[in-house]
C-alpha cells in the first residue's frame, strides 16, 4: 500500500517547485524515485501519478514535481521548456528527496519518460550517487525526419519557432502553439496518434499549449553523448513503433551507455501512456529497480 500523495515544495536556484510524495505505507528506511515528465507534462497527468503510487506500493518513497513554469510551479514566462532549467529542476528535486526523513540517500534512482528520459540520462551522468536510472521512450535528439509532418506543416513549426525566440529575446509573451494537435496543426507534435493520447494526459494543470523556442534547444541536445559516463544501472524502455524518439537516437544512448538493459514494446511512443500498456512497462521497471536499489 502507499499512502499521499503529500504535498511539498523546493527551491530550484531560487525558483520554488511543486511536488508531490508518495510514501511507502510502513516504517523504516526506504530508497526513493524522482519521478520526471516529459515534454510539457505536469506531475498530476495519469501516467505520472500511476509510476509513483507503483513505486511507493512496492516500497520505494517517489517524488513527483512540476518543472519551472509548468503546473503549480512558480516561473514565467509560462510554459516554456527550458532544458538547462529543467536539468537544474531535476538535480533540485534529488537534493530534496534525499534530504527527507526515512529516505536512503544513497539509494535513490530516477526515472523519466520521453526528454525526461533523456534528462534523467544527463543528470545521471554527474551524480554517481544515483542507483538506478529508468529512461522511458527518452528523447536524445530529433529524428532526421519527423513521419507524418509535411514539408509545409514543417515551415511553418520553424516560422513559429523562429518568431516565438524572437519574442523571447525582446522579452515580449510566447507565441504559444499546441504541445499535441492533429495530422496538419502547428504543433509540436501533430498526428492522429498523438491526438488520440490527449485524453491519456489530461488532468487539472496540462495544457495543451508551448513556446516552441524551447526546439531550438532540443536540436542540440544529445543525452546519449553522455551515456558513457553512467556508473549505475540504466534501463530504457522502447516503443518498436515510436515516431518522436525513434530507433535511431535510442540506439546511440543505449550503445554508449556501459551498464545497460533494454525492454521493448510492440507500440508506439504515445501507446506507453494507455493503461493496458503502462501497467505492463511498469511491471518492468519495478522489476528492474527491486534488483538495482536492492544491491546500491
Amino acid at each position: 500500500m502507499a499512502t499521499g500523495p503529500e504535498a511539498l515544495t523546493f527551491l530550484s536556484g531560487g525558483t520554488r517547485l511543486a511536488g508531490n510524495l508518495y510514501r511507502p505505507d510502513r516504517g523504516g528506511t526506504t530508497p526513493g524515485v524522482v519521478v520526471c515528465t516529459g515534454f510539457g507534462g505536469t506531475q498530476d497527468t495519469p501516467s505520472v501519478v500511476a509510476a509513483a503510487t507503483t513505486f511507493a506500493e512496492h516500497g520505494w518513497a517517489a517524488l513527483t514535481f512540476d518543472y519551472r513554469s509548468f503546473g503549480r510551479s512558480d516561473g514565467r514566462p509560462r510554459q516554456v521548456v527550458s532544458i538547462r532549467g529543467q536539468l537544474a529542476d531535476i538535480r533540485a528535486a534529488v537534493a530534496q528527496l534525499r534530504r527527507l526523513p526515512g529516505v536512503a540517500a544513497d539509494r535513490v534512482a530516477l526515472w523519466g519518460t520521453s526528454l525526461g528520459g533523456g534528462h534523467v540520462v544527463t543528470v545521471a551522468a554527474d551524480d554517481p550517487r544515483i542507483a538506478a536510472v529508468v529512461a522511458q521512450v527518452p528523447f536524445n535528439g530529433f529524428p532526421r525526419k519527423v513521419e507524418g509532418r509535411s514539408a509545409r506543416s514543417q515551415r511553418a513549426l520553424l516560422r513559429a519557432m523562429a518568431g516565438d525566440a524572437l519574442r523571447g529575446a525582446f522579452r515580449l509573451p510566447p507565441g504559444y502553439i499546441k504541445a499535441v494537435g492533429r495530422p496538419g496543426e502547428l504543433a509540436v507534435m501533430a498526428s492522429d496518434e498523438a491526438q488520440r493520447t490527449v485524453e491519456n494526459l489530461a488532468s487539472d494543470t496540462w495544457e495543451n499549449r508551448v513556446a516552441p523556442r524551447a526546439l531550438w534547444s532540443m536540436m542540440r541536445y544529445r543525452p546519449g553523448s553522455v551515456a558513457s559516463r553512467l556508473t549505475m544501472p540504466l534501463l530504457v524502455c522502447v516503443a518498436a513503433l515510436d515516431r518522436e524518439t525513434q530507433g535511431e537516437q535510442t540506439d546511440q544512448l543505449v550503445r554508449a551507455a556501459p551498464r545497460v538493459e533494454v525492454r521493448t514494446y510492440p507500440c508506439s511512443h504515445f501507446d506507453m501512456y494507455r493503461p493496458d500498456v503502462r501497467e505492463r512497462v511498469l511491471a518492468d521497471q519495478v522489476d528492474f529497480l527491486s534488483r538495482a536499489l536492492a544491491t546500491a
